[in-house]
């Protein structure tokens, strides 16, 4: 028990400090179930003691939320308090940080009406669009991290003891975030040292397309003009870093909205909506899905691609190899922020405008008019696997290998 609490204790710290890096006289916003109230007191002492202002937590419950879908009248799903979003707002251009831990139950609001599902996300994604501006362009610095909970270890680990599950489950988080090394802080900085100079690699390459080949894939993603690989180190407005994800193994970069063309297969489930997806397969025509199709949750993903006009185009590529740590562990998470980094990448609508040169400084219609897609809805789904192979083409028009059988080809 103690091993487990020192190392609670460095995972705590790395949020604080290295995740969100909470600077001397910030807010730090936490948005986290119930379930980890242990854990976000260590959170909160960690950053009061890094200098922290304020410490505002945002509680959640899974069982709470599905009685609500359970019981509440439909018209609720379309609504969404704008005080809540106007403090967000606030918050945000008064420089908080935000730190979102996330336990969910992969099949939370299975059986739920899709419908349901679709309103209160798109209400949701209307109502904070302003404040997820300032995080898409990185005027702020977030996070997100994952807790274990007992149904999402179950899922995980279905063959595992009931008594095993939860210790399983934090020990994969543990090693997917580095905690389990001497000096997670140090391993962490050098990590993303790792990751940036192949972001600096590819924007050498500056390569005008890539071409994806796989089993079910036959795919040619069109890049913008001006357009920069970035990996999971940013720094906000103010020049602060952060990392947003962790765990994080990927290099990304945005596509050209209408240069997307072909049909790309997924492989590994996508938790959306309380829901899992499976077998996805998606065909693009200039840009546009002109068709989709899903094993199990179709009717959620088809709902999730008419939210808005921009939720039926892409808004980033992410490059993750099958050589990395959380892929070698052969662990499905069913969780998004665990699966990205296991495998390549798509995501469904809005794209980062730190991913085009000056984009931060832009407004919607210049990143428009660069070739940014835009959405109220950012999704990504799974797409790298062994025998993925992806060429570059150059500015010249010759092409290169990127990928061979899922793993970088330099």
């Amino acid at each position: 028990m103690v091993d487990f609490n020192e190392k609670l204790e460095k995972y705590a710290a790395l949020a604080v400090q290295v995740g969100v890096n909470v600077q001397p006289g910030q807010t730090l916003v936490v948005t986290a179930p119930l379930a980890s109230a242990a854990f976000v007191r260590m959170i909160a002492k960690r950053a009061y003691a890094a200098g922290a202002n304020n410490v505002h937590i945002e509680w959640y419950d899974d069982e709470i939320t599905r009685i609500k879908y359970d019981m509440a009248p439909a018209e609720t799903f379309k609504e969404y308090p704008m005080w809540r979003a106007r403090g967000w707002e606030e918050m945000a251009e008064n420089n908080a940080a935000f730190l979102s831990i996330v336990a969910s139950n992969p099949d939370l609001l299975k059986g739920v009406d899709p419908q349901k599902i679709a309103d209160a996300n798109k209400a949701a994604g209307q109502a904070l669009q302003k404040y997820r501006s300032y995080a898409m362009s990185d005027k702020i610095s977030w996070s997100i991290v994952a807790v274990p909970s007992e149904d999402w270890a179950a899922k995980v680990f279905p063959d595992a003891d009931e008594n095993l599950q939860m210790e399983s489950l934090w020990n994969a988080i543990f090693d997917a975030t580095r905690i389990n090394t001497e000096d997670p802080i140090a391993a962490w900085r050098e990590h993303t040292k790792t990751l940036d100079a192949k972001a600096a690699r590819l924007n050498e390459k500056n390569y005008r397309a890539l071409h994806y080949q796989g089993e079910g894939t036959d795919l040619t993603i069109e890049l913008p003009q001006g357009h920069l690989w970035v990996s999971g180190g940013s720094e906000n407005a103010k020049g602060t870093p952060f990392v947003a994800n962790m765990p994080t193994e990927e290099v990304f970069t945005a596509p050209k909205k209408d240069g997307v063309n072909g049909t790309v297969r997924s492989t590994k489930p996508l938790s959306y909506g309380g829901n899992l997806i499976k077998d996805i397969s998606v065909t693009f025509d200039k840009g546009k899905i002109v068709d989709i199709q899903a094993a199990e949750g179709l009717d959620v993903l088809k709902r999730l691609i008419q939210t808005d006009e921009g939720a039926a185009y892409l808004g980033e590529v992410a490059l993750v190899p099958h050589r990395s740590p959380i892929s070698e562990t052969n662990l499905v998470f069913y969780n998004t922020l665990f699966d990205e980094n296991a495998s390549s990448h798509l995501a469904i609508g809005n794209a980062y405008a730190f991913c085009l040169a000056g984009g931060k400084e832009m407004s919607e219609e210049e990143l428009t008019q660069k070739g940014l897609n835009s959405s109220i809805v950012h999704v990504d789904f799974m797409i790298g696997s062994a025998d993925m192979n992806i060429d570059g083409e150059l500015p010249d028009g010759t092409k290169e290998a990127v990928f061979r059988e899922g793993n970088w080809a330099f």
